[in-house]
């Protein structure tokens, strides 16, 4: 087992609220302090052993993000330096240093916010069955990994247990209203386009993305984390070849070796091999170097 992995936070005298797939979430002051693990998920199964340094680099690259976006639309940052969060917080410097978010309490939105501006994942599944994208009609001839004419918005509901589920807009309309609907639709296809411009310059393709909203005084803010390597796809621009799947910078290395295995993909899930686990914090890594320079 590798040594400087944090698979649980232990934080006794802070409220704790939920732990999920990779962050754990305490109260403070009536804010959310939330901390990246370095738990990895595939399959929607949490693995067993962790990947050293994930939860900081995610984080990283997140606030990297946010700063990008701020005058598109506000976020729910507050503080990410732990000397700046309330004293109680300060003796369990080593669990939060670089890995964590003193946040906004805003209320979450129900709908995921999906951009595409390739065919990959389940939009090429459902594409391939039936010329279609989240219910929406596309022009014929795209093969794996096209890029789309314009990136398309294609919300999902957000499911706490198994997989999210791809929505129409009107059916997200329906959840949320027409008002905040458009304005998810618009604002996220705003923070994809600046995101996919930003990252064409420095040779990567952001592939897809997902964004989470919240209200906060009656105001729509951008929450969660952003366009990291585990909301996103990203490519290499110099390898990249339509007509296939392409090599992503995520943890498309430990799903290619799980499917090695004779798995149900049930938990509990197998420990990863050390080999793997290093080769997955590197790509990480690299993901994070290229982008945030």
């Amino acid at each position: 087992m590798m040594k400087d992995v944090l698979l649980q936070t232990d934080m006794p005298d802070i409220r704790f609220l939920r732990k999920g797939k990779v962050r754990d979430i305490y109260e403070v002051d009536n804010n959310l302090l939330l901390v990246a693990s370095d738990r990895i998920s595939a399959f929607d199964v949490v693995l067993p052993n962790g990947i050293p340094g994930k939860g900081r680099v995610l984080t990283q690259i997140s606030l990297y993000w946010f700063r990008q976006m701020e005058d598109i639309i506000k976020n729910h940052i507050i503080a990410t330096e732990v000397r700046d969060y309330p004293a109680i917080c300060h003796k369990y410097a080593d669990q939060l240093d670089g890995r964590s978010m003193l946040v906004k309490r805003a209320k979450p939105i129900s709908v995921e916010c999906i951009v595409r501006g390739y065919l990959s994942g389940s939009g090429w599944k459902e594409y391939k069955n039936s010329g279609t994208v989240c219910n929406m009609k596309l022009a014929d001839g795209f093969v794996e990994s096209s890029k789309l004419p314009e990136p398309i918005f294609t919300p999902s509901t957000k499911a706490d247990e198994g997989h999210d589920i791809n929505i129409s807009f009107e059916e997200m309309v329906h959840i949320v209203g027409k008002e905040i609907g458009e304005r998810l639709r618009d604002v996220s296809l705003q923070v994809y386009t600046r995101a996919r411009d930003l990252a064409e310059k420095k040779g990567i393709i952001i592939a897809d993305t997902k964004f989470e909203f919240g209200m906060f005084n009656d105001e729509l803010i951008l929450i969660d984390e952003v366009l990291t390597p585990d909301s996103s796809r990203f490519w290499s621009a110099t390898t990249y070849q339509p007509g296939k799947g392409q090599d992503s910078y995520d943890k498309q290395i430990v799903r290619d070796y799980l499917l090695t295995l004779d798995w149900k993909q049930t938990y509990p899930g197998p420990e990863l091999p050390d080999n793997i686990v290093k080769k997955t914090i590197a790509r990480y890594k690299e993901i994070y170097e290229i982008i945030t320079g």
